[in-house]
């Protein structure tokens, strides 16, 4: 198996820089599309071979180095009763939000492995294929509490947010079910062959510092620390935290993905070089003339001046718009350049 992306996790020198991309499963590929010309959404995640097949595709189409599992972070909501749907072109949907105490203080964890138990199977048929590290995701407390009381994506996320001040002891007891499933869930496809772990919490951005750090951080924090036994390189991701990165380095993860928002050195300076690094190219700029996009992935390795523990990715996912041929050069440039210190 390729290694680079888990040392690099760990802080550990590398022969070059490791590269994957967040939604690289899918959404660009035309094998993908072909698979999606057949089946929707949830009929691939729910049937093993398909979401074992959609991962892989871009391992062996990209030469990335890692295979991100093909999933949506509302799967293992079955486990708290919830159901959802997956609307092309919207994202999750809940026709049932919760927005009360009363329908807080109802939920119930049950056992995520007979929950989703075709994402375990999955991930057992991709570690199967042994080529790179496999990395199970999960969504972190706030974001996976925003498509619940929102019911579906948000620009504002106002209705989340007044529950959250409304509702605080509500709030605390929804972001600590959605902290325990989120280990659960992972522990549960670390146990099936799971690599590494990523936290999305996609939209804490959102929050002012003092919400993030009294409201969500310390659920967030023993989310962490819940997954450090399992002994795999854990990974937070977030968009819109430059306000938010101390904090966030606070709740121990071992790697922390920056967004295009803020210069990879300033990011790493501010987590500390204990921590490693994700990222850090605006997803956008993949649709910028070929000489740009060079100029941009060159930017990102300079900042990183070849320091141990640098993952190279996008600051959020792929755009369906990119073309293969550009994530192809651009794996290729990130591991043909030469990890001088600077």
């Amino acid at each position: 198996m390729n290694q680079r992306f888990l040392k690099a996790a760990r802080g550990e020198p590398v022969d070059a820089t490791p590269v994957w991309f967040m939604r690289q499963a899918g959404r660009s590929l035309p094998e993908y599309r072909r698979v999606r010309e057949r089946w929707g959404l949830l009929e691939i995640v729910s049937d093993p071979d398909l979401c074992a097949e959609v991962t892989l595709q871009p391992v062996h189409r990209l030469g990335v180095d890692a295979a991100v599992m093909f999933s949506d972070i509302v799967l293992p909501l079955r486990a708290l009763g919830l159901e959802f749907r997956l609307v092309d072109g919207v994202g999750p949907v809940l026709d049932a939000p919760v927005r009360s105490a009363e329908a807080v203080q109802v939920l119930r964890l049950a056992p995520v492995e007979e929950a989703v138990p075709e994402m375990m199977a999955a991930v057992r048929r991709v570690v199967a294929e042994d080529l790179v590290p496999v990395v199970a995701f999960a969504g972190g407390p706030f974001t996976l509490a925003s498509y619940i009381v929102e019911g579906g994506p948000s620009r504002d996320h106002h209705l989340v947010k007044s529950f959250m001040w409304h509702e605080p002891q509500a709030f605390a007891r929804l972001l600590g079910l959605l902290a325990d499933l989120a280990v659960d869930y992972l522990s549960a496809q670390v146990a099936s062959g799971a690599n590494a772990v990523q936290i999305f919490d996609s939209w804490v951005g959102v929050l002012s510092r003092e919400d993030y750090r009294d409201l969500v951080l310390p659920h967030t924090s023993r989310l962490l620390a819940g997954l450090r036994p399992l002994g795999v390189p854990r990974i937070h991701f977030g968009t819109g935290t430059s306000a938010l990165l101390e904090d966030i380095a606070s709740s121990a993860p071992d790697v922390i993905s920056l967004d295009w928002r803020i210069p990879l050195d300033r990011g790493w300076a501010m987590v500390g070089p204990e921590i490693a690094i994700q990222g850090n190219l605006d997803p956008a700029l993949l649709l910028a003339p070929s000489a740009r996009v060079s100029q941009g992935v060159a930017n990102v390795l300079a900042l990183a001046a070849g320091r141990d523990g640098h993952i190279f990715n996008l600051g959020h996912g792929v755009l369906p718009q990119t073309k293969v041929e550009v994530l192809q050069a651009v794996v290729a440039q990130v591991h043909q350049t030469p990890r001088i210190r600077g």
